[in-house]
């Protein structure tokens, strides 16, 4: 078959990693693959560039005037279209949207004209709501009939200065409704159930969990004498957290909070921050990292991972630690407890430090065989549920039963 995945980014991030991991599974089974995105081109590899620097930054600050997130890169889109025209996919996988590259209309209405098959994967909630990616920090539920009057609006992809989010959410509701052949693939049950209830995707053919898929043999447990020496640690309780980027929405207070509480501990935080609050001395910042290996030691350095954010759709942090061997504490809320799984760590509520607090005296105070069968639960957790060739045939299934 001949599958093309349109995505913001390849390689880089998690969204990116998991396009190019599926683009590299489709070759392998024989399949023509194609990629389009934002940040890269690899003609040889069938990895095509979708527009210039000059005009991301110019969708992005036309974005920004009329709060119309891609409308816009209408020449780069023109350019893209007669590459699939080319191609003649048998489907097209779609994923984020909203980077500044593509022109959603544009795009859509041509792959409906055509009747091509089109998966549509939420890695957040943007394509079914009229601005925001996430709408449950605040309990918005407009999205369920029709949004206005966001109040995300400076946030997301700001506009600053006029509302469009009716107008957006009408427009895909639009775009969506002529596609002939739509599947909805959401990362978790959780936000498949989400998208399932918005009326965007009433014309949808299906609605389908598929795992976000990780690197297993990249992500297992790894030694870590180098990495303790470097960071001059030696039996010290070791407490995780990891973010591309850090601030209130990956609940960064929670782990200031918790050095606080617990100076015999160390938290470490992976990744970066804009504006950096005052910090315990026992809480470090270690910065961003792109090098997947030294990921994997950080998983299996700690004793556990702290998930605080209140808005994940799949959370592959959480994936990640236990394929590391590595158990999890994750708040209740959306995808969270369903990828860290309960035989494998602690599910807490938000605004309960005592919960996070018992959690951790738990793994810390269990006995050399007791620590042991956890990890190996988070092992069998992670292989059984997010590796690449199980997931990847689901999408091969799904596109299958577009052809019907």
């Amino acid at each position: 078959m001949k599958i093309v995945q349109i995505n913001a980014v390849n390689h880089f991030s998690s969204t990116g990693r998991t396009t190019a991991e599926l683009h590299a599974f489709l070759k392998q089974h024989g399949h023509e693959s194609h990629v389009f995105c934002s940040n890269e081109s690899n003609e040889a590899d069938n990895v095509h560039l979708v527009g210039s620097r000059f005009d991301h930054k110019l969708h992005a600050l036309l974005s920004r005037i009329t709060g119309r997130q891609a409308c816009f890169s209408s020449a780069a889109t023109a350019r893209m279209v007669e590459q699939l025209r080319q191609i003649r996919p048998d489907a097209v996988i779609i994923g984020n949207f909203h980077a500044n590259y593509v022109d959603m209309p544009q795009l859509l209405t041509y792959l409906a004209r055509e009747d091509v098959p089109v998966i549509a994967v939420m890695h957040d909630c943007w394509f079914f709501t009229g601005h925001c990616t996430y709408y449950t920090a605040q309990d918005c539920q407009k999205w369920r009939t029709e949004c206005h009057r966001c109040q995300y609006l400076r946030t997301d992809n700001a506009s600053w200065f006029v509302d469009s989010s009716r107008h957006m959410f009408r427009l895909k509701q639009r775009l969506f409704a002529a596609i002939p052949r739509l599947a909805v693939v959401g990362v978790s049950k959780w936000i498949t159930n989400e998208a399932a209830q918005s009326p965007i995707f009433a014309n949808a053919r299906s609605f389908t969990p598929i795992y976000n898929w990780i690197d297993l043999n990249k992500f297992r447990p790894r030694p870590v004498d180098d990495l303790k020496d470097h960071l001059g640690l030696t039996d010290e309780f070791v407490v995780l957290g990891v973010a591309q980027g850090w601030g209130s929405h990956k609940g960064i207070q929670y782990f200031i909070d918790l050095a606080r509480r617990h100076p015999q501990i160390r938290v470490i935080l992976v990744g970066s921050i804009a504006e950096r609050p005052t910090l315990p001395p026992n809480l470090w910042m270690v910065g961003a990292t792109a090098n997947v290996d030294q990921l994997a030691q950080y998983y299996s350095l700690a004793n556990c991972l702290l998930v605080c954010s209140p808005q994940e759709t799949f959370g592959k942090v959480s994936a990640e630690a236990l394929a590391c061997g590595t158990p999890v504490i994750a708040h209740n809320a959306t995808a969270n407890p369903e990828v860290a799984g309960t035989e494998c760590g602690y599910i807490i509520h938000r605004d309960h430090p005592d919960q996070i607090d018992a959690a951790l005296s738990t793994i810390a105070h269990a006995d050399p065989v007791a620590r042991a069968a956890l990890s190996q639960r988070c092992i069998t957790r992670a292989t059984h549920l997010f590796n690449l060739p199980t997931q990847a045939q689901k999408y091969l299934s799904l596109i299958q039963s577009l052809q019907e």
